[in-house]
């Protein structure tokens, strides 16, 4: 592999699961020298990690008060942030960023900590769709440093499974082959497929020898970035084909009004979904920064204002088993984290997988599920301190920070405005198996059988028919 050159200095805020997993990835792409990489995080987690690697560890939590002060030593024009942390501000670290002349990309808009529980912020204001609004009020229409936000998996590089199933729908139902070149040519061709739904939908069949205690949190990835999303209320992309809003949903009133949210928390909101590992099953709406961006992006307007199509588009995640009895658990104590934490990574026993792809449903076809299937046996045979759901991750790190040295002054930008052959081309090795599978499934299937249940209309793919609180 030829690694691309660069010549200045990386700053790695957090190093977590995701952190650890990139640094690997990023001396095999890169023409860099570990003097030249420096990890501010607010623990030791992977201390070992960074001296492995000869990177300097620094110990030292961000706040509002020091940020600046902290970054200013290490980050300057020409060199590249990544923002792996929890708790720590996106919008703060891309002013910073655009400031300094510096690029940026992160894996999930954060704010700073507290601030997605925080009982005084209204619902509206813990949403994702605010703070996406938050990171885009920093766009310019003069050129300036690129900052890639929400860039890691889901968010990140599922926005390019769409647009590649997309393609790979096209082509099966004969609207043809060309690839779409802006913003407007991708929503048009999803009206013209008539895509009425879309789920993020995710399986993760991982699992460790010791198994979840009571008291206990128990995941494959960052436990307080699991507990802090699934504590935010419920959202998704709200789409032109639905009649009514669901029960206790709510509307933005400002920005690109793409998006739905509820009044309850994502970790009370499950929804029936469908993957081919699984088939169907029962799945959180846990609020990600994609469903809001892949919903605005395949918007079809008639002017300014007037839409004529968009998409209905949210995460359908299950996670893995012991995660499952988590959230129960954390459902029973109100959304209050468990006392013990425990990230499981090299302790997972092999056979397990993540399965993580798109299922673009109401076209022609059905529904098709397109995405990525990673044992983690072969996550750790492709790159170490990586377990299947950390590496879909990381690779999508690296593949957008290869977009962005090659793209310095774009702004601010989503995963969705950005190149996907580019990235799908530097992640699609880390991704494991990469399928395209149809089903007939919809979720009516089964319905009414057993029980009477109240069913508002006949489309399944209105949302209010298959929402399960």
């Amino acid at each position: 592999m030829q690694k691309q050159p660069f010549t200045h200095n990386v700053t790695i805020v957090g190093f977590g699961s995701i952190g650890q997993g990139v640094l690997p990835l990023l001396f095999r792409h890169f023409d860099l020298d570990p003097s030249r990489v420096v990890i501010i995080t607010a623990d030791d987690r992977g201390k070992d990690v960074a001296e492995k690697y000869g990177v300097r560890f620094i110990l030292r939590p961000l706040t509002p008060s020091n940020y600046v002060q902290a970054l200013k030593p290490h980050v300057s024009r020409g060199d590249f942030l990544l923002n792996l942390s929890v708790d720590v501000s996106s919008v703060a670290l891309i002013k910073y960023c655009q400031n300094e002349g510096a690029l940026y990309l992160d894996t999930c808009i954060e704010p700073w900590s507290g601030e997605y529980t925080d009982p005084k912020r209204s619902v509206a204001e813990r949403s994702n769709y605010a703070l996406r609004e938050s990171a885009r009020a920093l766009r310019s229409s003069e050129p300036r440093p690129t900052a890639i936000i929400a860039h890691g998996a889901n968010p990140g590089i599922v926005s390019h499974f769409v647009k590649d199933a997309l393609l790979q729908l096209a082509k099966d139902i004969g609207l043809g082959t060309t690839t779409p070149a802006t913003q407007e040519e991708w929503a048009k061709l999803a009206m013209a497929l008539d895509i009425k739904t879309i789920h993020i939908a995710e399986r993760d069949t991982q699992v460790a020898e010791a198994r979840k205690k009571m008291g206990e949190f128990v995941n494959t990835w960052s436990v307080d970035g699991f507990c802090s999303e699934g504590n935010q209320p419920s959202e998704m992309g709200w789409g032109t084909h639905e009649k009514k809003l669901p029960e206790g949903a709510r509307k933005h009133r400002y920005g690109s009004q793409s998006a739905i949210y509820l009044l309850q928390p994502g970790f009370l909101t499950a929804v029936r979904s469908w993957t081919p590992i699984s088939g169907p099953q029962h799945s959180w709406i846990i609020t990600h920064n994609e469903a809001i961006s892949i919903a605005d992006y395949l918007t079809v307007r008639d002017g300014e204002k007037r839409v004529r199509y968009r998409p209905t588009v949210h995460y359908a995640y299950r996670p893995c088993d012991d995660a499952v009895l988590s959230l129960h658990e954390l459902a029973g104590r109100n959304g209050t984290m468990q006392d013990e934490q425990r990230l499981i990574n090299e302790e997972i026993l092999p056979g397990g997988a993540d399965q993580l792809g798109v299922l673009l449903m109401g076209h022609k076809k059905n529904a098709y599920w397109y995405g990525s299937h990673l044992t983690i046996d072969a996550a750790r045979a492709l790159v170490p301190h990586n377990s299947a759901t950390s590496l879909q991750v990381t690779g999508s790190v690296i593949g957008g920070m290869v977009w962005a040295i090659a793209n310095p002054d774009a702004g601010v930008v989503d995963a969705d405005e950005i190149d996907h052959r580019v990235v799908m081309d530097i992640a699609r090795p880390y991704m494991g198996k990469m399928m395209g599978v149809y089903t007939d499934w919809t979720p009516l299937d089964g319905r009414g059988v057993l029980f009477p249940e109240p069913l508002h209309h006949d489309d399944p793919w209105q949302f209010s028919n298959f929402r399960v609180s």
